[in-house]
């Protein structure tokens, strides 16, 4: 809700890049969507929808519980220990990335047994884990505290690795 008192009512952003989604439902539920949308003062019942779906995962990780994170190959940019940024190829769910390797940089074969997990909006190393599936597991607890902060990144004065430690 930016620049408007209307809860169901988004101002357009230039530049603000959209997913569309669909969702079935079966007559009792798409009545009861409507009712509530309307009721809450919403235009639609995807608008409705979006806000609900949004307070859920908020709500979720309110609780303490880990936020669900969708994981895809790709190339992203981390910034290595002695402060050059390179480009490696890893995993990624925004805004967290993690590839084979260590802060010294990437590793050269396939069996590597360390990962590094990436802060991508500035590249910061954040964790170096025996397994990926560590990595990932940080990165769904640190995305909880990112939903807490409503996205921002970290407070004032509390760098993400003083958060890191304070969650082992």
């Amino acid at each position: 809700m930016t620049g408007d008192k209307t809860p169901g009512r988004q101002v357009s952003r230039p530049g603000l890049k959209v997913a569309t989604f669909t969702v079935k439902a079966d007559a009792v539920q798409s009545s009861r969507w409507k009712q509530a949308a309307e009721a809450e003062g919403f235009s639609s019942v995807g608008a409705w929808l979006a806000r609900a779906a949004d307070a859920y995962l908020k709500a979720r990780a309110t609780a303490g519980n880990p936020i669900p994170l969708a994981w895809r190959l790709g190339r992203f940019s981390a910034r290595l220990e002695g402060g050059e940024l390179v480009m490696v190829k890893g995993q990624l769910s925004p805004p967290f990335g993690a590839f084979a390797g260590t802060p010294a940089g990437p590793a050269s074969y396939a069996g590597a047994h360390r990962y590094t997990l990436v802060y991508l909006p500035d590249g910061r190393l954040v964790a170096t884990m025996r397994t990926s599936r560590e990595c990932k597991a940080l990165a769904s607890e640190l995305a909880r505290v990112l939903v807490r902060w409503d996205g921002k990144g970290e407070p004032p004065g509390k760098p993400a690795e003083e958060i890191v430690k304070a969650l082992r």
